[in-house]
């Protein structure tokens, strides 16, 4: 268990990414980023709470244009004070309109079936992230490092698209890859209330009914392998995002924002 689990009656996957240990002694620090699910059920003393306590300024939203589409605007929309920031880990299909794609995103399961979702499978679409909307990963990077108070960065369950982002940020921080891991993995204590959220909601709970939890958890192998690959090609994510036009001044601005 963990004491960055932030508890609100409209989510259930939401942690505060600070004081996580440096590969240089130092911590993560809290209050700059927050991961978590969806964000569409917060309530009124939520939304208080997030923007007046926790300081929060920026919400990144990793959603495709078809899950946006399909949930609606969410109560943090309504917030003046917040800088919202749409960067879809999921290429585009085609140009067939909205209405369009979301009928066929709530008729047929999001993977083929028959499909087996375990570690790898997961890997290849975190990998297929970064591979496929590099634009989209970096940007969501630099929105963290950027933002006046914190960045709440967010997908469905808060899991995948979003373990991606966080994961690339705790190794631009300098957090060891095992507590990356261990931080991604948290997220198996809450997945069956995860996933009892989403089963109501109109875009995800076709797909969710012919998926056991089994093959929604977190597997440890899944983001390490992540690690592994941008370790191998590029040094570790501040390679990848300097291969990516960034700066080194850049990198070392979120790796001091997220550590200071």
């Amino acid at each position: 268990m963990t004491d960055r689990w932030i508890e609100l009656d409209g989510l259930v996957n939401m942690r505060d990414l600070g004081g996580l240990p440096t590969r240089d002694g130092g911590r993560t620090a809290s209050g700059r980023l927050i991961r978590s699910d969806n964000l569409q059920d917060l309530t009124d003393a939520d939304v208080a709470r997030l923007v007046d306590e926790l300081g929060v300024s920026d919400i990144i939203d990793l959603r495709t244009e078809v899950e946006v589409h399909l949930e609606g605007p969410g109560p943090l929309r309504r917030v003046e004070s917040l800088t919202h920031h749409h960067h879809s880990l999921i290429a585009a299909r085609g140009e067939e309109d909205l209405d369009a794609l979301a009928a066929k995103a709530l008729a047929v399961p999001w993977s083929p079936e028959g499909t087996r979702r375990d570690a790898s499978f997961w890997a290849e679409h975190y990998l297929g992230y970064l591979a496929a909307r590099p634009d989209s990963v970096a940007a969501a990077l630099r929105v963290i490092g950027d933002a006046p108070g914190a960045a709440v960065v967010h997908c469905a369950a808060g899991k995948d698209r979003t373990g991606t982002v966080v994961a690339m940020a705790l190794d631009v921080a300098g957090v060891p890859h095992d507590e990356i891991v261990a931080d991604y993995v948290l997220t198996a204590e809450r997945i069956e209330a995860i996933i009892g959220r989403l089963m109501s909601r109109p875009a995800y709970g076709h797909a969710l009914s012919q998926q056991s939890i089994d093959e929604q958890s977190p597997k440890p192998e899944s983001i390490g392998a992540i690690l592994r690959a941008v370790d191998a090609g590029w040094g570790g994510a501040a390679g990848w995002l300097r291969d990516h036009g960034w700066t080194a001044s850049d990198v070392e601005g979120l790796r001091h924002h997220l550590t200071r």
